[in-house]
């Protein structure tokens, strides 16, 4: 074999880093040694993985599709050597998960997740849809759940969830004091909404097609608990996922709207770039899912 799996580990580190310094450090090696060794990975099949700019460097195409490549190699690479030492580690799994997700639905996951094995982590990151899958495709995190509709060839995605928009008000806001909620009630208030790129943004678009550009939108923020909150202090309108807002409408701090004629139904998503090796940890966290093996294939 003419390539080294340090080879691969240090292309992949530069890809990550783009930089050669910085991805030395991460792989606790001299400057000298990593450039080297890249150097030594491009002279013996007299290519070219990055295109060269001061001290950044970028993968070309050529590096992207090795990339892709490189990331499963190491990571069966890995799975042998568990293998070989007779037992099968779940390890740390990054997990990447949009606002709703994360806050409501991603804790009882974990808690039975790093139950499961000694070695069992998960470091958990929380963004919109857009930047979750951003960070799948990068490989910078093993796998999302995401609650906006999102489409990539380099992606699998599976329907995980079913799922419910709410519009909702302050109990003495004029809305709470109407049955049904119509078009006009609709363009007559001000709205509190999440911010576009989110997938709660997404399917209340979808939903108010034909008058989304009409709203008086005042507010536009990230995160679920300042939207209630803002609300829950009458500055105006929003509406969220119904598993946010179960205690609120309990104890009557908010009160939820019946809008007429329109469809806040969505689903919330599994996905994992196809090319990504589906570890012991991964199987795992799909198995709690109830999700079924995706083969990377589309």
């Amino acid at each position: 074999m003419r390539y080294t799996l340090r080879q691969l580990q240090i292309f992949l580190a530069t890809a990550h880093y783009k930089n050669i310094t910085k991805a030395a450090e991460s792989l606790a090696m001299s400057q000298s040694a990593a450039s080297g060794a890249l150097k030594d990975l491009e002279s013996q099949f007299d290519i070219q993985l990055f295109d060269r700019v001061g001290k950044r460097l970028q993968t070309n195409e050529l590096g992207e599709r090795v990339r892709l490549k490189a990331e499963s190699v190491l990571a069966q690479a890995l799975e042998l050597e568990n293998e070989l030492m007779q037992h099968q580690s779940l390890g740390a799994l990054k997990v990447g998960a949009t606002l709703t997700i994360g806050n409501y639905l991603c804790v009882e996951l974990i808690n039975t997740y790093v139950k499961s094995a000694a070695d069992a982590q998960v470091k958990l990151e929380v963004a919109n849809t857009a930047k979750i899958a951003q960070g799948i495709l990068n490989f910078d995190i093993d796998l999302g759940l995401i609650e906006g509709e999102f489409q990539h060839p380099d992606l699998d995605i599976i329907t995980w969830k079913k799922d419910r928009l709410v519009c909702f008000c302050h109990p003495d806001h004029p809305l709470a004091q109407k049955s049904r909620i119509t078009e006009h009630d609709l363009l007559e208030v001000e709205w509190i909404l999440r911010e576009p790129g989110s997938g709660t943004r997404q399917t209340f678009d979808r939903a108010m097609a034909g008058i989304a550009p009409h709203l008086n939108i005042t507010l536009e923020l990230q995160h679920t608990e300042a939207i209630k909150h803002a609300v829950e202090s009458n500055l105006g309108v929003s509406c969220l996922s119904e598993i946010t807002l179960k205690n609120a409408f309990e104890r009557g701090s908010l009160i939820p709207l019946d809008v007429e004629s329109k469809d806040f139904s969505r689903n919330f998503y599994f996905i994992i770039h196809k090319q990504k090796y589906r570890s012991a940890g991964i199987l795992e966290w799909m198995k709690l899912c109830g999700i079924e093996m995706v083969t990377g294939d589309g």
